[in-house]
């Protein structure tokens, strides 16, 4: 397992296009992946919300709730 990792800043907006994209795949090839990310942009939020810097997170929670 690779352990060298990378950050990536995306908008809500294209995060849930990647996780999306993800969804078309073979569960057993995605499904821990998908989880990291939701767990990391669920992790992201709640800390911006916390700051007053997100106003609305609904995309991302119909997102997490659809699935995606």
């Amino acid at each position: 397992m690779d352990t060298n990792t990378i950050q990536l800043e995306l908008t809500i907006t294209e995060a849930n296009m990647i996780l999306a994209a993800l969804g078309q795949q073979l569960y057993i090839k995605v499904a821990d992946l998908i989880q990291k990310i939701q767990q990391q942009e669920a992790s992201q939020l709640k800390s911006h919300q916390g700051n007053g810097l997100i106003a609305n997170n609904e995309t991302f929670k119909t997102a997490i709730a659809d699935g995606q």
